[in-house]
């Protein structure tokens, strides 16, 4: 069982491992390929995915949930991790740009409390991308990596509970089409399984990659002196006339 964040990271450290990082790196950094004066969150442990974007965001950092434990991070330069509980983040409202979910909604026994957390300290207009196992997929049914542990998702669920917790669905994709076997000729291939994968077995991906945002509309308030025309058929009231019964009478 995955129960600390040192079992993460000797994860990562395997040649596996970094097979998967390279993997998902690749597809995440398609669909935020631009993060330049952004502040980027990563939850879970996000840390093998924020690196590619350290040089480019204004402010990157991490929070790491409390019964997981957390580790410094980058190697180099001052700490940019947090331990905290996920459904109270130390982190002011409407303060981050993106937020990057990766093993975390699986292991959360909370997840409605944790997503509404999110919610709150994202910008509006901000971007959330969670990284989730799937549950149709292989990867799901393995108990050697991270992946074949927690509660996966199938892609209704996740986007149910996103859209439950007021975002809003933006982008789907698809990944880790690799067998999760140790074999090294497999994984020299991975590039192939990943180009293939998703046009022709999409079902079987390893992980579901869902982009979703936070939008507030704003109400109009009808004292407020809007001039907010509003279309619709006109309700035609019937015009007074005098009564000239008793005129005509005499």
């Amino acid at each position: 069982m995955y129960e600390s964040v040192y079992d993460f990271k000797t994860f990562y450290n395997t040649r596996i491992g970094r097979i998967v990082r390279r993997v998902l790196q690749e597809r995440i950094r398609e669909i935020w390929p631009d993060v330049h004066g952004l502040s980027l969150m990563g939850i879970g442990y996000a840390t093998p995915y924020l690196r590619i974007f350290r040089e480019e965001a204004e402010r990157v950092f991490a929070i790491m949930p409390a019964g997981q434990g957390a580790h410094d991070w980058p190697h180099e330069g001052p700490n940019c991790v947090a331990l905290a509980e996920q459904a109270e983040l130390p982190i002011e409202t409407n303060s981050v740009d993106r937020i990057l979910m990766v093993h975390n909604l699986e292991f959360t026994e909370f997840p409605k409390p944790a997503l509404q957390e999110i919610w709150r300290v994202l910008k509006s207009n901000g971007r959330l991308l969670v990284v989730t196992p799937n549950r149709a997929g292989l990867w799901a049914r393995t108990e050697h990596s991270p992946f074949g542990h927690g509660t996966p998702y199938s892609l209704t669920q996740l986007t149910h509970a996103l859209r439950d917790n007021l975002f809003v669905h933006e982008t789907t994709e698809e990944a880790l089409f690799v067998p999760p076997l140790k074999y090294s000729t497999l994984l020299k291939s991975a590039g192939f399984f990943e180009r293939y994968g998703r046009s022709i077995l999409p079902v079987v991906a390893g992980v579901h990659i869902v982009e979703a945002s936070k939008q507030i509309y704003a109400s109009v308030d009808r004292g407020s002196g809007s001039t907010v025309r509003i279309r619709g058929r006109g309700v035609f009231m019937p015009k007074p006339v005098p009564n000239n019964f008793n005129k005509d009478k005499a």
